[in-house]
């Protein structure tokens, strides 16, 4: 037969289109036709495709080949259809039969002689074939992510001669082991190590309870950066849906690591950052450290460093949970659901407020470096603590408080029971929600105005307060907000006072 048709998967954004990979033998001069809107690395298959043939032994037909890559108007790129390539081939000049192609799919980057090499984006193309019952074949080293989907049939295979031989009933390929129990242990920095900072601690347990962002300020070595990295520890392990999403954002980007499966990223990109490194983007838009960091935690050390422009971009996926890329010739949605945790200095010298050290900052310099966060972006913080100075006798003592096991129990049964209440965690309670969940009492709703008034809240900022308020209600197991949770929540907004 001189047509073969042969199913793959596109990558676009954390989707992955089907592909037909169609291939038609026709008389005529020697010629090998690509056509569907490849790219460059998809129109240099023809070049691998031809001598993986060659060097496996089969023979390279002398016609004119054409193979379509439909639909056409999907753009392609990367090495992935080498493999649905070269069985097109061999399928459409009779080497081999176009019924042992129905109801698989292929990916995989050919070698020059015929060994399949590792691509990206397995996780989503395994996805979309496990919804269209398929069976998908890919490299061997693609099959321990592949091995994630509990719902994928799915082999590896090392040569192009495994898959034909496979094909062929001559030989079976190498099935995976589901990983999905399997939890690499990853060890954080103990709450026990952090000396001193009561409060800081106590504000952990209530961001890592509700979801809610938080901000460090304080001076050089007062340990913020510490108390950020213990964070990870105090949040559950990731639901296996939770885990999944993760995975695909690193699938397609880094690469995913089977030894990461249900750990929570911690992203912490360098102050010298830029919008495009956050958010994602490029001519075809890759995720950026937002996405990296979805379902765990993005930490803005030296916040303040940052240039203004780049923090901007933070605005919208703070509320939406999503970034939405768009270009001229591509667009895609990769999800951004992090918890924010930053850390600055409260002013360029670091010592304002400092008992022992005198800050050398004029009162215009540190004007313009707190203007450097605007106003719109602290509202979507609801934490602002001042994390003070260590006294140096505080070194030398026993660390005193809850251990991370400890807090992470009080994590976990407050997160229980706002899952049982709304079905969400506090932080992403709407404003309608807040009426039902969160009401407060004829008491709180004076309380709140005043400090509006005083402090000059906007209505964002009043109801983040109302969150966190429920947030701590929810550790004491209270059913109602009480006037104490209130004002610990109003505490907490260090930068909105005017102070």
């Amino acid at each position: 037969m001189s047509l073969a048709l042969v199913q793959s998967r596109a990558l676009l954004g954390l989707q992955a289109p089907e592909v037909r990979v169609e291939v038609h033998l026709a008389n005529g001069l020697p010629a090998f036709n690509l056509v569907g809107l490849p790219e460059t690395a998809v129109r240099e298959s023809r070049d691998r495709v031809r001598s993986a043939l060659l060097t496996a032994g089969f023979e390279f037909p002398s016609r004119r080949i054409t193979v379509n890559l439909s639909p056409a108007e999907l753009p392609k790129e990367g090495g992935r259809y080498d493999l649905p390539i070269a069985l097109g081939i061999l399928a459409a000049s009779g080497q081999l039969p176009v019924s042992c192609l129905q109801g698989r799919e292929f990916i995989g980057e050919l070698a020059l002689n015929g060994e399949l090499r590792e691509v990206r984006g397995v996780l989503p193309s395994g996805l979309a074939t496990a919804a269209a019952e398929r069976t998908l074949i890919l490299p061997t080293t693609n099959l321990a992510e592949a091995g994630l989907i509990s719902r994928l049939e799915s082999f590896g295979a090392e040569h192009l001669l495994d898959v034909t031989a496979y094909l062929l009933g001559q030989k079976t390929l190498t099935s995976v082991i589901p990983l999905r129990t399997e939890v690499s242990p990853h060890h954080y920095p103990d709450l026990l190590e952090v000396k001193g900072q009561i409060m800081a601690r106590r504000a952990l347990m209530v961001a890592a309870a509700g979801q809610h962002n938080l901000l460090f300020s304080g001076p050089p070595g007062s340990g913020k950066t510490l108390l950020a990295r213990c964070l990870p520890g105090l949040l559950p392990e990731l639901t296996e849906q939770e885990a999944l999403e993760v995975a695909a954002v690193e699938s397609i980007s880094l690469g995913f690591d089977p030894q990461r499966w249900k750990q929570r990223p911690f992203r912490s990109p360098h102050h010298s950052s830029s919008a495009v490194a956050l958010v994602g983007g490029g001519s075809h838009p890759k995720p950026g450290e937002i996405s990296l960091a979805h379902r765990g935690i993005l930490f803005l050390d030296e916040l303040p460093e940052f240039g203004r422009s780049v923090l901007e971009v933070l605005r919208e996926p703070l509320e939406s949970g999503e970034i939405h890329l768009a270009r001229a010739a591509r667009r895609a949605t990769y999800p951004a659901d992090f918890l924010l945790v930053a850390a600055m200095n409260p002013c360029p010298c670091g010592h304002l407020g400092d008992p022992r050290k005198a800050c050398i900052c004029s009162e215009g310099q540190i004007r313009r470096y707190q203007s450097r966060l605007s106003g719109p972006l602290l509202d979507r913080i609801d934490l602002h603590l001042e994390v003070p100075a260590l006294p140096p006798e505080d070194l030398w003592q026993q660390s005193q408080g809850e251990s991370t096991v400890m807090v992470r129990e009080k994590v976990a049964q407050a997160r229980e029971i706002q899952l049982q209440r709304a079905g969400k965690l506090n932080a992403a309670l709407t404003p309608t929600e807040l009426e039902v969940f969160a009401p407060l009492g004829q008491d709180g709703q004076e309380l709140l105005t005043r400090a509006m008034n005083k402090i000059f809240l906007s209505a964002r900022a009043a109801h983040r307060i109302i969150k966190v308020a429920r947030t701590l209600a929810d550790i004491d197991a209270s059913q109602q907000i009480q006037r104490s949770h209130l004002l610990e929540a109003l505490g907490y907004r260090k930068l909105s006072r005017s102070d």
